[in-house]
């Protein structure tokens, strides 16, 4: 395979009751489509959702572990990625201050890392943190830590603070928190010099009642933010305000088609590097949603539904060409991939996959 053509794409898996390995590491020809796994490299608990620094020398998984024996178990690991062959060599390991993390993502400088524990019931909420990066990859010690407080109007789903993703934005002036169990998306000022986010009177935005937001993306001017909704299964657009942090969302619109009435929740979102298409995964319809977006008027439309060829898609990803989606079929075992017509946006099979016990997240180096 031509070099010019091959990515390095790891993945993120649950190894708790699964025959997983851990994090896998796979080739992907951008050409053809075809996608082949080249070993696994990481065999702790739930390495679930990773992040690639800037440089992409580093790499970070979370340990999406619950308190163990009374103690908050959840960490996140570091890693040095090999320029030559995408092999990953532990640095170190640090403690994200509470149970079960599920979600990283660095700032734009990779000078911090950002992490979110989804709930924490010896504390009633869930929480967000900060872990500065050292020159060579390593963590240091939590450097800010915020608890969550707030409910919902669903029972049990939304009983209490529940977060589950965590960007800064382009600007890399604010944080963005979204917390499914309020209906909330926090915004924080982003304080390099301390390594911390501002906490006073911070700035946020309420989408609809019993919308759940769980994960989050820019357009690539910045000027909008999408988001997903697990528990009602809707996408949110909003605008944004780069310099002041104001965040106000215009549009609400459904990731099923019309008369699907059985249990579905949302997971993933992707925004395509042309800007032009959105895509949303449904858990539960199991398929992509695919929505046409215009930047000028601020709008999204429903364009279709691809089915992902397994059940759960947990996690996504495009290529970095942004001509193929691949997805992730949680509770399939296995990544399908999706080239993507350039005219309509909607995926089409290519018929190229690989099994993979349990995956949560793509990402490609």
């Amino acid at each position: 395979m031509a070099k010019d053509r091959e990515h390095k794409l790891f993945i993120g898996t649950f190894t708790r009751d699964t025959a997983s390995e851990g994090i896998y590491t796979a080739r992907f020809d951008s050409v053809s489509g075809a996608l082949s796994l080249t070993g696994s490299a990481y065999a702790e608990d739930n390495a679930t959702y990773l992040a690639i620094a800037p440089s992409r020398r580093y790499l970070y998984a979370v340990n999406e572990v619950n308190d163990v024996a009374g103690e908050a178990s959840g960490a996140i690991t570091a890693f040095a990625i090999d320029p030559s062959d995408g092999a990953l060599r532990i640095l170190n390991r640090k403690s994200t201050g509470g149970p079960g993390p599920c979600y990283v993502s660095l700032d734009a400088t990779g000078r911090f890392v950002l992490a979110t524990n989804f709930f924490d019931p010896a504390r009633n909420g869930g929480s967000i943190c900060v872990l500065p990066t050292e020159p060579d990859g390593q963590l240091e010690d939590v450097s800010d830590f915020h608890l969550l407080e707030g409910s919902g109007r669903i029972p049990m789903e939304q009983e209490k603070p529940r977060v589950h993703s965590i960007i800064s934005d382009p600007s890399n002036r604010f944080v963005l928190g979204a917390n499914v169990g309020t209906d909330r998306i926090q915004v924080y000022r982003l304080q390099p010099e301390h390594g911390k986010i501002e906490s006073d009177d911070p700035l946020w935005a309420r989408l609809p009642t019993g919308s759940g937001p769980r994960h989050m993306c820019f357009s690539a001017d910045g000027r909008w933010l999408f988001a997903v909704n697990e528990q009602d299964s809707t996408a949110t657009l909003c605008s944004w305000d780069q310099a002041s942090g104001k965040l106000t969302p215009v549009q609400h619109i459904s990731t099923l088609p019309e008369g699907f009435a059985d249990t579905n929740h949302c997971a993933d979102i992707h925004v395509a590097p042309s800007g032009r298409y959105l895509y949303c995964s449904n858990r539960g319809h199991d398929s992509i949603a695919i929505f046409s977006f215009d930047p000028v008027r601020g709008e999204l439309q429903a364009k279709g539904h691809e089915h992902t060829g397994g059940k759960a898609p947990r996690g996504f990803t495009l290529d970095p060409t942004g001509k193929f989606l691949l997805a992730g079929n949680h509770f399939s075992d296995c990544i399908n991939v999706f080239a993507l017509d350039p005219s309509s946006g909607l995926p089409v099979y290519t018929g190229h996959n690989v099994q993979v016990p349990a995956p949560v997240c793509l990402k490609f180096l």
